[in-house]
């Protein structure tokens, strides 16, 4: 009989001593830093939290202050991205408005990343009727479109920033709890859970000193894909007037105020919708890189 040729592994670059001796983060970051669209979008972010911290010291006009005769000024070397119907600096309301939205993502994110991720826990280390109950609860949130019952859980506590935020963060939460139940799921069975369950080790420290970690990965990527997702998500509950009120700088909020002027005075509308679609995409390029550094497939190809 003729020998056959054993059948080989699919080749993968073997790890430089450089790669040996950094950490998992470390490791992480290493490769999150190579990829050129998470670099750009690193800098977009960095870039609008600078400007949202030192709103107050790059420019000497209030958000609030108006001046009717100078209303609708084009851009120029006085008023860097014009003035607004009444008189108010737009770059100076923008500026301002960065902080309202990148607080709104991370208060939004964060309590929904808090709450989803304890009944994502919950729900797939005990199973069985916990499960069933948690689950459904989630899927009857993921059968309404989520602006739909953000704008129906903010006509039912009233209009207004606060409400939301909690509109936002509530809408998440199904999300994230899919998505930590998943992970549960599929680490309940390893060898290092059920030896903590041989040594006596209640449940909740099970669930978050060792699974919890081992599930950080995609939790991590969903919050930074989730900020973007926030911050459209606030801006459309303020261009429906059902999020800041004036004369508060939100960015959603400003689209509808200059909406009426989009013809003939342009940066009204231009500014704010372009600081959103910024931000945005940042956070989704970010996003990418980081389940790309995550995934261990991935750096093999790199």
């Amino acid at each position: 009989m003729e020998s056959r040729p054993l059948a080989t592994q699919p080749h993968q670059r073997p790890p430089s001593k450089e790669e040996k001796t950094r950490s998992i983060w470390g490791d992480t970051f290493y490769h999150l830093f190579k990829n050129k669209l998470a670099l750009v979008g690193a800098i977009i972010l960095t870039f609008f939290i600078l400007l949202a911290i030192f709103a107050p010291l790059l420019t000497s006009y209030t958000i609030d202050k108006t001046n009717p005769s100078i209303r609708l000024m084009p851009p120029s070397s006085e008023h860097w991205m014009g003035t607004d119907d009444l008189g108010r600096d737009v770059f100076t309301r923008v500026a301002h408005g960065a902080r309202i939205s990148l607080l709104i993502g991370l208060f939004s994110i964060s309590g929904a990343l808090v709450i989803g991720t304890t009944l994502g826990l919950v729900a797939g280390f005990y199973g069985r009727w916990v499960d069933m109950l948690i689950s459904r609860i989630f899927d009857i949130m993921l059968a309404f479109p989520s602006i739909l019952l953000a704008i129906a859980i903010v006509a039912i506590l009233g209009p207004s920033l606060q409400n939301a935020m909690l509109a936002i963060a509530i809408i998440n939460v199904p999300i994230f709890g899919r998505i930590v139940r998943s992970k549960v799921i599929s680490l309940r069975a390893e060898e290092f859970v059920l030896a903590a369950k041989a040594q006596g080790m209640k449940n909740g420290r099970i669930m978050f000193h060792h699974i919890l970690p081992n599930s950080l990965a995609p939790i991590i990527v969903q919050a930074t894909l989730g900020f973007g997702i926030a911050i459209i998500e606030a801006a459309a509950l303020g261009f429906l007037g059902m999020g800041a009120s004036p004369p508060t700088p939100e960015w959603g909020r400003m689209l509808a105020d200059s909406r009426g002027y989009i013809q003939n005075a342009y940066w009204t509308v231009l500014f704010p919708g372009l600081s959103i679609m910024l931000v945005v995409l940042g956070f989704n390029m970010l996003g990418d890189g980081l389940r790309d550094a995550l995934d261990p497939k991935m750096k093999d190809q790199g």
